[in-house]
């Protein structure tokens, strides 16, 4: 499976964006500042999750995602698409 997912810095007010087969693992990475753009921050949460079939959906939509503001991404979390909840 592939996941798109979002992740929240309290510290800094900021949401990043991302792709990965391996969204738990690709958390760590972000807090150990193993992302240049996340780099700056070490308090990162996951907040959101959807979980797609192939690798291009996945990237489409992580694409979209990167272009939504913050009214949209509240909202977005709120929404039956995130699965975190029920990501074991």
């Amino acid at each position: 499976m592939f996941y798109v997912y979002i992740i929240y810095s309290p510290s800094g007010d900021c949401y990043y964006k991302g792709f990965s087969e391996n969204p738990k693992a690709r958390l760590i990475k972000h807090n150990q500042g193993e992302s240049r753009y996340t780099s700056k921050s070490n308090d990162w949460k996951m907040i959101y999750l959807e979980r797609f079939a192939t690798k291009r959906d996945a990237l489409i939509r992580e694409k979209g995602l990167k272009k939504y503001s913050k009214a949209q991404i509240k909202e977005l979390i709120q929404s039956t698409k995130n699965i975190l909840e029920s990501f074991g």
